[in-house]
């Protein structure tokens, strides 16, 4: 969370979360599944330009498959002030 400050906003479809408070539990929970024996993650695009940055990935963990993932980060002063977040996941269950 060292990224991030109390003035961060992430953005997901249908919420946005503002500060390391609101954010954290997101990373919690991504942190518990991604530690899951076999998971992967595959950064397949990744694009830098000035303060922002994209990049796209595909994943799979033992309880989901993200078919795609996207992020695009807009850093100030070497943190992360704006992040998006985009998942296409299919659950294994």
């Amino acid at each position: 969370m060292s990224d991030y400050t109390d003035s961060s906003v992430l953005i997901v479809l249908g919420s946005e979360f503002t500060g390391i408070e609101e954010i954290k539990p997101i990373f919690v929970g991504l942190f518990a599944e991604f530690a899951k024996p076999g998971a992967t993650f595959e950064m397949k695009h990744l694009v830098v330009n000035g303060d922002i940055a994209y990049i796209v990935w595909v994943a799979e963990t033992a309880d989901n498959i993200y078919e795609l993932g996207t992020d695009t980060y807009v850093i100030e002063d070497g943190k992360i002030a704006v992040q998006t977040l985009t998942t296409k996941v299919t659950p294994k269950n």
